[in-house]
């Protein structure tokens, strides 16, 4: 992602590893507070009565907060500057904790919406804020950050359970709980707010060029050069499928394990290591990406893994450990590889913008059907073999996507789709 923030000669406010610890902290905030709450889906549609398709669409707000947030997040961040705009992102995310368990759809929804809009905040602007305090080391912090994601994400999957069963307020104290998180991180990151980063876009702005990455600006010529290439649609098809497997089976796996015979706890644990399994391949993956020219074999391997596991959700079940873990990798290095095509398959920084633009917003509106339409298929076959059928042919097409994907090409010059 190309930098948001420009450099100026600033005193150091903090000690590099306070930056580093609110750095980890963020993001810990971008998963935790929304992939939680599956292991609780049952007895919220029991509490709340709600049915599948409904608690579909509630697991698809944070995807649809990311496409309508993102594109206005560069602004907010000139006017507020990116230190203050990263707390106001965790500010909403603690209002969206305590706003989604005061009983009731409407604060369920409305919280949730608010927890996706602070976590678009955050996935736009923590990578910008990596790459300004530590350009050097962009690839191990990245590769840290996005590991102590999925472990916090696995960790709060685990104990949802089993807060719930211990309190008598039971899924309500599960899910406020998880405002510590936030509540912690802006005492860690108050000490950055004297320090005020403008966005790089400003500066361009006042040049007559400016260049929002996450939003994706680029001049229209060039914008219009991408979404005429196969090449770009593959990229996209690419990110957008596994988006979408991704976030349907993170939102429904506790349900699925729970109709095969597993306990909410064994459940909500493997939901869990779904989060983990998710972050490691980013340790391997990140730094490789760069020596890799061709990454057609890694690219249509990482969809059979996710295709086994669905084969093996839908087969043999019990084994579920297994699956799991394969679904967790091949979808964790999918993503990997998807924000990497972005780069690799642009000429340059603003061709690389548009395409980021249009696989992140077509990919994240594909992935928003995901869930309420596999809520749908439960709800019209009462089980989830359908399903996992739909699913195992998604990956088979992602993998058929993935190998065209990863071949060593890049779009054309604008100049060639006038």
């Amino acid at each position: 992602m190309t930098e948001l923030c420009h450099s100026s000669p600033v005193r150091r406010l903090s000690h590099p590893a306070v930056l580093i610890a609110g750095i980890l902290l963020i993001a810990m905030n971008l998963r935790a507070p929304f992939t939680s709450i599956a292991p609780l889906l049952e007895r919220l549609q029991a509490a709340l009565g709600f049915n599948a398709t409904a608690a579909g669409l509630l697991m698809i707000l944070p995807l649809l907060a990311f496409v309508v947030v993102s594109p206005w997040v560069p602004r907010l961040a000139r006017g507020l500057g990116l230190e203050r705009s990263l707390f106001l992102a965790l500010v909403t995310i603690a209002a969206g904790i305590v706003l989604r368990v005061q009983g009731s759809m409407l604060a369920l929804y409305l919280g949730i919406g608010l927890i996706g809009a602070g976590i678009a905040v955050g996935n736009v602007l923590l990578p910008s804020l990596v790459k300004r305090s530590f350009a050097q080391h962009v690839a191990l912090l990245t590769s840290c950050y996005v590991l102590t994601m999925g472990i916090m994400a696995a960790i709060a999957s685990a104990l949802m359970v089993p807060l719930a069963q211990g309190s008598s307020a039971g899924w309500q104290y599960a899910m406020l709980i998880v405002v510590v998180l936030p509540l912690v991180t802006m005492g860690v990151w108050w000490p950055q707010l004297s320090r005020r980063s403008l966005p790089a876009a400003a500066k361009e702005a006042e040049k007559g060029a400016e260049k929002d990455v996450e939003k994706g600006a680029a001049r229209p010529v060039r914008q219009a050069a991408v979404w005429h290439s196969p090449l770009a649609w593959q990229v996209t098809l690419f990110m957008g499928i596994n988006s979408l497997l991704f976030y349907t089976v993170n939102s429904w796996l506790p349900s699925m394990l729970a109709d095969n015979g597993f306990s909410a706890e064994k459940a909500g644990s493997l939901h869990g290591l779904l989060q983990l399994a998710s972050a490691l391949p980013g340790l391997i993956l990140v730094p490789l990406m760069p020596r890799l020219k061709d990454q057609r074999l890694i690219a249509f391997a990482t969809p059979c893994m996710s295709l086994a596991g669905f084969i093996g959700l839908w087969l043999m079940p019990k084994w579920a450990l297994v699956w799991v873990l394969l679904l967790g990798a091949g979808s964790g290095a999918s993503f990997i590889l998807a924000l990497s095509f972005m780069g690799l398959r642009a000429r340059d920084a603003m061709q690389s913008a548009s395409l980021s633009s249009m696989a992140q917003t077509l990919g994240y509106l594909l992935a928003a059907m995901g869930p309420p339409l596999i809520g749908a298929l439960y709800d019209m076959q009462g089980n989830w073999q359908l399903a996992l059928m739909v699913c195992a042919v998604l990956s088979v097409l992602m993998a058929g996507v993935g190998w065209l994907a990863g071949r060593d090409r890049q779009l054309p010059e604008a100049s060639a789709s006038e």
